[in-house]
């Protein structure tokens, strides 16, 4: 008797849970970058907090998709990412170990990256990790969301005030039924001269990271299948590259492009995006088993790739590491998406916002939660039509901030988008993708929700003085003023008076480098700056202005 009554309790558990929901305040959908970032943020501000993952690994594209070579932001050490980075100097020793590649300042192994998330995680007690975890519905409430997702134990439902969607592809946008855009924009949505005349759905390339291992000996796999050493004859320079001369990318030596993505302990990153293993397919609205067939292809590309390496260009000791990821094939995770779905959200990020911040209507450099200076970067060379795209290629534009509006829909409440999917327009997401922005983002992301449940209200209506005064608390950036740094002793009083337009910055583009200085030793002239207490004090709802 008694071994029928357990056996009829382990029947009905599965029941049991999907039917009792699970109650928090905030519920992350997805393990990403910036979910991590929001998850802790939100947990740290003392809110129940859970975050569910597909995966086993906290961090997406930094982590689980291998792209441990960090983009820009050097010189702007702002909050979360900031943290990430004072994280990985523990624990190599040092900041020029982190050097050891010539495509970054910051380079590291995805497993230790992952390593540190999750230290960092365990550390929040009102946070709550499900790994291994997929939301299969979201339905508003009148106080928030019921998700029902199927985790290892089976499936159970969770009731949330508040759900950021930080998955890598803006999954959760769709099935919330936010309004969003896929692809290109057309000029005249947005004025942005570079953009193409008409709309399409073309989107970045997608790219099967791989981290390689120097093995002192030959170790040569197998040819994939349908390679073609022609394909990569002008990932370099080579005699075998007919079309050099033709070409708008520059051409480095073998050894540079190995040497690019060097990371600590004798690994290699190879996310090569001049004919190497870049992918295109526009997967965004596929479904799960459509996706990951094309997964399968971008994964062969570069094995293919990786094959190139080893029997053409003489890098036969180097293949794939097998101690970095959890993998039966020694592969990323995940592939690493450079775009997805972009909501319509209260405001919208432009190429003219960034490139003249003090001269559009909407002053949105006013309403900064995160900061970013890498250039604007499109990877469209996979692409089958490349050469009839817009040539995108690392615009120039001065450093710049993201704006809070970004971050909320137009129509649905309780709802925060995070990671890639935030509303800016195409172009602008080649600059704000990338990893210390997306850190970023979720920190802004997760504390705008832990305030919004403190206040028992909806995140729009969170004042954005108080969301940028605790994310100047956190040592994050409001602006990006390259001689103001976190040490300074008036930083916060300048990123605050910065952000009222009392005083500006001067924005810049030298070279490979996008700055904005403050200069705050220089003496004001009249003509520019005025004491206007409306700058201060007025006007509270063009803080999110409707596009």
């Amino acid at each position: 008797m008694l071994m029928i009554k357990r056996l009829f309790i382990l029947i009905i558990l599965p029941f049991i849970q999907c039917s009792t929901p699970e109650e928090t305040e905030v519920l992350v959908i997805g393990g990403s970058a910036s979910g991590i970032a929001a998850a802790i943020s939100s947990a740290r501000l003392q809110v129940s907090t859970i975050l569910i993952e597909q995966g086993p690994w906290l961090g997406g594209m930094l982590t689980a998709a291998g792209v441990s070579a960090t983009d820009g932001n050097y010189k702007l050490p702002s909050g979360f990412w900031g943290e990430f980075r004072d994280s990985l100097v523990a624990h190599y020793g040092s900041e020029e170990k982190l050097q050891t590649g010539w495509v970054s300042k910051t380079l590291f192994e995805p497993s230790v990256g992952n390593e540190i998330f999750q230290q960092l995680a365990k550390k929040e007690k009102s946070l709550s990790l499900y790994f291994h975890t997929n939301l299969l519905s979201l339905a508003p409430t009148q106080n928030g969301w019921t998700a029902k997702v199927r985790t290892e134990h089976g499936e159970k439902q969770i009731k949330a005030k508040i759900v950021i969607d930080a998955t890598e592809l803006g999954d959760v946008v769709k099935l919330a039924g936010i309004e969003y855009s896929v692809g290109m924009d057309p000029q005249d949505k947005y004025h942005e001269s570079i953009a193409p005349v008409k709309a399409n759905e073309v989107i970045q390339d997608m790219t099967y990271v791989l981290i390689l291992e120097d093995y002192g000996k030959p170790v040569i796999i197998d040819p994939p299948a349908g390679y073609d050493a022609a394909v990569f004859y002008c990932s370099s320079q080579s005699l075998l590259c007919t079309g050099a001369k033709t070409m708008k990318r520059t051409l480095w030596p073998p050894d540079k492009l190995i040497t690019y993505g060097a990371l600590p302990n004798n690994k290699f990153m190879i996310n090569w995006p001049i004919n190497g293993n870049d992918y295109y397919s526009n997967t965004v609205d596929l479904t799960e088993t459509e996706r990951q067939a094309q997964y399968e292809k971008a994964k062969i590309k570069s094995l293919q790739f990786l094959y190139y390496l080893q029997t053409e260009l003489g890098f036969s000791n180097l293949s794939l590491a097998e101690n970095e990821f959890p993998t039966a094939d020694h592969m990323p995770l995940i592939p690493y998406h450079r775009e997805s779905r972009r909501i319509k959200g209260l405001v919208t990020l432009t190429v003219n916002d960034i490139a003249k911040p003090f001269e559009q209507k909407d002053p949105l450099y006013r309403t900064g939660i995160a900061v970013g200076d890498y250039p604007i970067d499109h990877h469209h060379a996979a692409h089958p039509d490349a050469d009839q795209l817009p040539e995108l290629h690392f615009f120039p534009v001065p450093s710049y901030t993201v704006p809070l509006g970004v971050l909320l829909p137009q129509k649905v409440k309780n709802f925060i988008v995070a990671e890639k999917s935030i509303s800016v327009s195409n172009i602008v997401n080649g600059t704000t993708r990338l990893q210390p922005v997306v850190l970023q983002i979720g920190q802004a992301a997760g504390s705008l929700a832990a305030l919004a449940v403190q206040s028992n209200t909806t995140p729009e209506h969170i004042s954005v003085r108080t969301l940028q005064r605790l994310l100047l608390e956190q040592g994050g950036y409001l602006l990006p003023y390259l001689d103001v740094p976190k040490t300074h002793p008036h930083f916060s009083a300048y990123q605050r008076i910065g952000s009222t337009g009392i005083l500006k910055g001067v924005g810049m583009n030298v070279g490979w480098e996008n700055q904005t200085w403050f200069y705050p030793d220089s003496l004001l002239q009249n003509q520019s700056w005025k004491l206007d207490s409306s700058l201060i004090f007025r006007r509270i709802t063009y803080l999110y202005p409707n596009h």
